[in-house]
């Protein structure tokens, strides 16, 4: 894929095919790490990409007498809606 390096404000970036995305498993809104190696710019999932985890999994390792519980985070500050 060839692309060109677009300014966009202050910043330049880059567009990337959906497909490239996709078969690297990352989606828009994701963490990515870019990092200079040999003079090549490396973009990647960065460690904490959405879909990895099995929420069966997360549930199944919570301890059998936990118990949720309301938290009082006390009265609104600024102009919060309760």
């Amino acid at each position: 894929m060839v692309t060109r390096v677009q300014k966009w404000g202050n910043s330049q970036g880059l567009r990337i095919a959906k497909s490239l995305l996709e078969e690297v498993g990352i989606r828009v809104g994701d963490r990515v790490r870019v990092s200079i190696r040999d003079r090549h710019l490396v973009i990647e999932p960065a460690a904490a990409v959405r879909g990895r985890h099995d929420l069966r999994a997360l549930v199944s390792d919570m301890p059998d007498d936990y118990r949720v519980e309301e938290e009082d985070w006390g009265p609104p500050v600024g102009r919060e809606v309760w």
